[in-house]
């Protein structure tokens, strides 16, 4: 079986998180939500994500992908060196990075994005561009391991293109 790793943070996204990881598990794939430590958290409309594991308790080799939400995580998020290792990690091994809307924070910090086609919401596009990234404004841009989305609207498309990746 297949194992993903879903990035949490207050703030997140709620359908930006919540869609892949029922999208994925509906595939089969495992996915195992982590944060800074056990707990209660809450996307930016008060859905609640309950998480077991912090982000010390795992290690990128026991898995096949992460994925990165938006909202305003994605700014918290980065600011862990345990995360930006498993991204990086992760990137290094070839092994499916999904992020969407204002997840691309995380992957320019991580410093993965030199000469790499991304999409995100457009208020981030300069951060990206200046990460080294080549930003398109497309609904969904898939470069090797990396799959990015803009925005909710989006997911339908980003969900079929993780998928993809994840099976190849």
């Amino acid at each position: 079986m297949k194992k993903v790793l879903q990035l949490v943070s207050d703030d997140f996204e709620d359908l930006e998180l919540w869609c892949p990881v029922m999208r994925l598990r509906e595939a089969g794939i495992q996915v195992d939500l982590v944060a800074e430590k056990p707990g209660l958290y809450h996307g930016k409309y008060g859905v609640p994500c309950e998480v077991a594991m912090s982000f010390n308790d795992v290690n990128s080799k026991d898995y096949d992908g992460i994925l990165v939400p938006g909202g305003w995580a994605p700014d918290k998020l980065r600011r862990f060196p345990k995360v930006l290792s498993l991204v990086k990690e992760m990137d290094a091994d070839k092994k499916l990075i999904g992020q969407i809307c204002h997840a691309g924070w995380v992957l320019a910090s991580a410093g993965i994005l030199q000469g790499r086609k991304v999409t995100s919401t457009p208020g981030i596009k300069d951060d990206l561009s200046n990460a080294g990234a080549i930003w398109l404004d497309e609904p969904c841009v898939v470069d090797d391991n990396i799959v990015s989305a803009r925005r909710p609207p989006d997911i339908p498309e980003y969900m079929n293109q993780l998928v993809k990746v994840i099976n190849r």
